[in-house]
């Protein structure tokens, strides 16, 4: 039997379901990509992840803690959020064993520091409706830098402004009052995700692993089981 006809596509399924989608960043300009992986490694530990002051969900004590760094443009985050988060909420989050804590790497243009910005100030003016503003901007996310600096504020806008409780012109007006400190504090993540090595988005420290890129529901459940039980 000729058992090479039938390699070759088993090798392509299996290599497609072990890539996942990241966004990277070379030193120089961000360029789009496909690596990504899950490795321990000696520098990489979460306690060593500045976690205080930084916006996160669940339950403030939670056993476990993910570090994910993450770009408000990138597609392969908007992806992660919409298609891994829920079910990570579901079984982890939601049941007070893990807390995500959410770090920012503004890269891939202005627009995404003015994004990480709006964030900061729905942190400090919402804090309880900084996941459904998250949700919402990942879910409406425009093609990265399709937009002009004005019609991305204007999206941005609308869309804090849709979501229920939250005053977008007082949004606007404290990311533009503290926009200094703002723009010190996530460029302070960025820099911290450069220690670790993480150089693409998004990208998540869970205890002594790294996990680049926008992986599948099952790659963090092997992460999470050996640090929940």
């Amino acid at each position: 039997m000729d058992t090479n006809k039938y390699f070759l596509p088993i090798a392509v399924v299996v290599a497609g379901l072990f890539i996942a989608g990241a966004v990277m960043w070379n030193g120089a300009h961000p360029s789009a990509g496909t690596g990504g992986g899950t490795a321990p490694a000696a520098n990489v530990n979460i306690k060593d992840v500045k976690t205080d002051g930084e916006p996160f969900i669940g339950d403030a004590s939670a056993p476990v803690t993910i570090a994910a760094w993450a770009d408000y443009q990138c597609p392969f985050c908007k992806q992660w959020e919409v298609a891994t988060l829920p079910q990570i909420l579901q079984d982890y989050v939601n049941a007070g064993k893990v807390k995500i804590v959410f770090k920012d790497f503004a890269f891939l243009g202005p627009d995404s520091m003015t994004a990480a910005e709006w964030a900061r100030a729905v942190w400090k003016l919402y804090p309880d409706k900084f996941f459904d503003w998250r949700t919402a901007v990942f879910a409406g996310q425009p093609q990265e830098n399709s937009l002009s600096p004005a019609d991305y504020l204007a999206w941005l806008k609308k869309t804090t402004g849709s979501v229920s409780g939250i005053d977008a012109a007082r949004v606007g007006a404290d990311a533009q009052a503290n926009q200094a400190a703002y723009d010190a504090a996530i460029n302070a993540d960025k820099a911290e995700a450069g220690t670790f090595g993480i150089n693409a988005t998004p990208s998540f420290i869970i205890g002594t692993q790294l996990i680049a890129g926008a992986y599948p529901y099952a790659a963090f459940k092997a992460a999470l089981d050996p640090l929940v039980k």
